[in-house]
């Protein structure tokens, strides 16, 4: 299956979190998109793998993503090392994606870091000819792919943006997706450690990081994006 985007999380909720809104609109738009995470997160504080197991398959049936699958690297431990580069470059050959999103380039979690810099070095050797990969219970060897577009979106930390993607009215989905992780996010009746992420502040900033980068381009919700290479544009006038 050829998607038209993937996108990349270090743990299951990253993408959600990260640009939920924005895959769900080009989902809505007829685009198929992909999701891929690295682990299964089992190292959380609050929830099991097997929990985010379920949490995850949910919140890719709100968000009518086309497929979803795990890695399943080490929470806390994977490396942008070859073994690595080359599982993930067979699912880049696999679905020859045209733009992957991944991590933040900097963040407060070490996996985001390292699972950017994974994201982007397999997808640039994904383009090489002399890397040769084959699945298991597949036919032949893949074909050499490399997405035209590699974005990072924003996480914990705050960057500033090099795109901003129009999300108006379609965060509330964005949102409904990011709950479905019910192990990991505010519940006022679980008697789960707190972490950094369960508080109700927490919450309440992923839709008002929206508002606030939607007030900043002039609509309603935005979600923000860094880029590897400069934008470009046929016009001025294509800039909004």
């Amino acid at each position: 299956m050829k998607l038209d985007i993937l996108a990349i999380g270090a743990h299951p909720d990253d993408v959600e979190l990260g640009c939920g809104a924005t895959i769900y609109k080009e989902v809505t738009k007829g685009k198929k998109v992909g999701i891929i995470d690295l682990t299964r997160g089992e190292l959380g504080t609050r929830g099991t793998a097997e929990t985010r197991d379920k949490e995850s398959a949910d919140a890719a049936n709100i968000l009518g993503v086309a497929v979803r699958d795990n890695m399943e690297f080490a929470d806390g431990f994977f490396t942008n090392d070859k073994n690595h580069q080359i599982e993930l470059i067979k699912m880049i050959r696999k679905y020859k994606p045209e733009i992957v999103l991944c991590n933040a380039i900097d963040d407060r979690h070490i996996d985001h870091g390292k699972g950017s810099k994974l994201v982007s070095d397999a997808c640039f050797l994904s383009g090489l000819i002399k890397i040769d990969t084959k699945i298991e219970d597949e036919d032949g060897w893949q074909e050499p792919w490399r997405p035209k577009f590699v974005y990072h979106y924003i996480q914990w930390k705050h960057i500033e943006p090099d795109v901003v993607v129009d999300v108006s009215g379609y965060v509330d989905k964005k949102m409904e997706a990011v709950m479905a992780y019910k192990t990991q996010f505010y519940d006022p009746k679980s008697d789960a450690p707190q972490t950094p992420i369960s508080s109700k502040n927490f919450t309440d900033s992923v839709e008002y990081r929206a508002r606030d980068l939607g007030r900043l381009i002039g609509v309603e919700h935005g979600e923000g994006f860094t880029v590897e290479r400069y934008p470009a544009v046929n016009s001025l006038f294509d800039l909004k």
